[in-house]
């Protein structure tokens, strides 16, 4: 289908092809592989007062820079290695969010051996299944929600930085926990991991 025909979310139209592939093709699938939860709860920690596309552009220096987005390996990184991401000009060099990631990864390591994985314990948090709201317009989506605001609370009780209730509820919208799609966005019906529960139908329409 040509792109001129395709209609989707419009905060995506308009600003790069990456960030129209990103939309396209990540933005709102449900994510139960652990390593990728990890890697949006560091790049969304470092998008706190930027703008995703910022983030976005950065995404691969982000991932030579922080072992892959392996929690595990990043939990071991040390002052020298907080020093040495100061220097490198392909990240946002924020010393805060930088340590905020190296403790976040930690605490991450803490929850997959509490629950088993950071996938049992994120999806409880919307019942199991995405909430399919039913926006039409993109001033109707909400900047946070009762479900963001208890993740939120449970993750800074467990000792997460910069995982405030705005950055958890874009976490939930980049992977699929609730989706956030228009009505009128080609990416709407799009289906999650094969075998995996049945989407709920939540929040109001107009």
């Amino acid at each position: 289908m040509p792109d001129a025909n395709v209609r989707r979310c419009t905060w995506s139209e308009g600003i790069d092809p990456l960030y129209q592939s990103y939309h396209d093709t990540e933005w709102g699938v449900p994510v139960r592989d652990d390593l990728k939860h990890f890697e949006f709860l560091l790049l969304e920690g470092a998008q706190a007062g930027l703008s995703w596309w910022t983030i976005l552009r950065k995404r691969e220096n982000y991932r030579r820079a922080f072992a892959g987005f392996d929690p595990t390996k990043v939990a071991r990184f040390d002052a020298r290695a907080v020093t040495r991401l100061m220097q490198d000009a392909g990240i946002v060099r924020n010393r805060q969010k930088i340590e905020a990631a190296v403790a976040n990864a930690r605490r991450f390591l803490e929850i997959q051996e509490e629950f088993g994985s950071f996938d049992a314990y994120v999806w409880p948090f919307v019942g199991g299944a995405p909430i399919m709201n039913r926006w039409r317009v993109q001033s109707e989506i909400p900047a946070t929600t009762p479900e963001s605001d208890a993740l939120s609370k449970d993750l800074k009780n467990r000792g997460f930085k910069f995982v405030g209730s705005t950055i958890i509820y874009a976490h939930m919208q980049a992977t699929g926990l609730v989706n956030d799609h228009l009505l009128s966005c080609f990416v709407r019906a799009r289906k999650g991991p094969r075998g995996r529960g049945v989407k709920a139908t939540r929040r109001r329409g107009s």
